[in-house]
């Protein structure tokens, strides 16, 4: 895949190891659930090494000294339902402060465009670090109109974080939002001709809330 430049790739170790045990098709739910988990808290770490800081002061057991400390009110997880879901435990491990809002997307069955039918976010969200998860990007039609309902909704700061991507979805996240920084575990070969991502690890949301 080309460098594009709000494109980053997770490519540390961990993730790596933690997204080829998801591939297995003998990975169970509750493993597969916490992979998820694991994995969205690794990503997050690097995803959120920008937040905003504030220094406020603090007494050690010698003296009182001014520390760094995450600005309030300043962070919003935004998982895209319902795999999404999946992702949110983990980065409120490292984030508990942090609030979350909801996207529901679902396709038009005449125009095949994406709709959406619940969408609840934090206020005031124009002001908050807005981190979108969802653990696959295929085509990116349904993340690109997700992002477009948050910027509509007032979202400004937008981050974008998903496990795996197929580059079709990629490009498209890089040429129709710009301005929202992308941050993918591992980018596949590509689509098939029923759009799942190859090698992909199926239907997230069916692997993690055990459904079919």
């Amino acid at each position: 895949m080309e460098h594009l430049d709000n494109v980053t790739i997770l490519d540390h170790p961990l993730i790596q190891h933690k997204i080829s045990m998801l591939r297995d098709k003998n990975t169970g739910t509750n493993e597969f659930r916490t992979l998820v988990s694991e994995i969205a808290m690794l990503e997050a770490y690097d995803a959120l090494r920008d937040l905003p800081m504030e220094e406020k002061e603090v007494e050690t057991p010698i003296e009182k000294t001014m520390a760094p400390f995450i600005a309030g009110k300043k962070m919003a997880i935004v998982p895209i339902l319902r795999a999404g879901l999946g992702m949110v435990d983990g980065v409120l491990k490292l984030v508990p402060t942090a609030k979350v809002g909801h996207i529901g997307l679902f396709r038009d069955p005449e125009t095949h465009e994406p709709q959406e039918y619940y969408c609840k976010l934090p206020k005031p969200i124009e002001l908050r670090t807005i981190l979108v998860v969802d653990p696959m990007l295929a085509t990116g039609g349904s993340g690109s109109a997700a992002l477009n309902f948050i910027k509509q909704h007032g979202g400004k700061k937008i981050k974008f974080m998903c496990i795996i991507a197929a580059p079709e979805g990629v490009r498209r996240i890089h040429e129709e939002h710009p301005d929202v920084q992308l941050y993918v575990g591992h980018v596949d070969r590509c689509l098939n001709e029923d759009a799942y991502i190859c090698p992909g690890l199926g239907d997230a949301g069916d692997r993690i809330f055990g459904t079919k």
